[in-house]
């Protein structure tokens, strides 16, 4: 799973996501735990949107991705922005970065992407073990229902000026995983050119990822409603974690 293809596309595909407003509900759930600057690792940062936009609200960003193609295009998001980041071609769960950092985050189901709970755990671990006492971390995950009733066996087509792309999903019941398939049409001067990117979400319970935050070292200081302070509910498509390090 390279996502470097993907990473063309990416933009394109998630415009309606409104990264000001979600960058500012991250800094206002990183203030619950006093964080309000310092360093921030960005877990999963892809093409760099929101460690642009923290490193604006005044966060030195660490961004931190598997993909050489997002980072690329997070490199040149930098330069546009005339923000500063340190990029780092890594996979989340072996992150091994110079320093502590005073704060993470992971937005956009970053985690759901990881191939096992195993890795989650481990990512868990290397966040913690890079994470100065009293650090925040928070993330969103899909949830179990957005798998089982949202994703499930769905298909999705987008449709822009030059670009055609076919999202097909095979929802797993027996561990909540959906395999995806995306499918790209291009067009260039008529022609239509086809590309494609494959990969898999894996759901949780939301009591299983507190239990494995819990053994990393940090304290679930709540679990929200996407872009709210409200507890999860049972039909929330995401859920948001915040955790302090102990």
């Amino acid at each position: 799973m390279s996502y470097d293809n993907f990473s063309r596309f990416y933009d394109r595909l998630t415009d309606n996501v409104e990264y000001e407003k979600r960058a500012d509900y991250f800094c206002r759930l990183l203030s619950l735990c006093g964080i309000e600057g310092g360093i921030l690792l960005d877990l999963g940062c892809g093409t760099g949107n929101m460690s642009v936009k923290m490193a604006e609200k005044g966060f030195e960003v660490i961004g931190v991705d598997s993909s050489v193609g997002m980072l690329n295009a997070a490199q040149q998001k930098m330069f546009e922005s005339g923000t500063r980041l340190l990029l780092l071609n890594q996979p989340m769960q072996d992150i091994d970065l110079y320093g502590t950092v005073d704060c993470a985050i992971c937005v956009l189901d970053g985690l759901n992407h990881l191939g096992s709970a195993g890795d989650v755990k481990r990512t868990f671990e290397k966040v913690s073990l890079f994470m100065n006492k009293g650090g925040a971390f928070a993330f969103d995950v899909n949830t179990i229902h957005k798998h089982k009733n949202v994703l499930a066996d769905n298909a999705f087509v987008y449709e822009f000026d030059d670009l055609f792309c076919v999202w097909q999903n095979n929802y797993n019941s027996d561990d909540n995983s959906v395999e995806i398939s995306l499918d790209f049409f291009e067009e260039e001067d008529g022609v239509y050119y086809r590309s494609g990117e494959s990969f898999s979400e894996q759901a949780y319970e939301l009591a299983d990822i507190s239990a494995w935050l819990s053994q990393a070292g940090f304290e679930v200081v709540g679990i929200f409603d996407d872009l709210t302070t409200d507890s999860v509910r049972p039909d929330s498509e995401r859920a948001v974690f915040l955790a302090k390090k102990k």
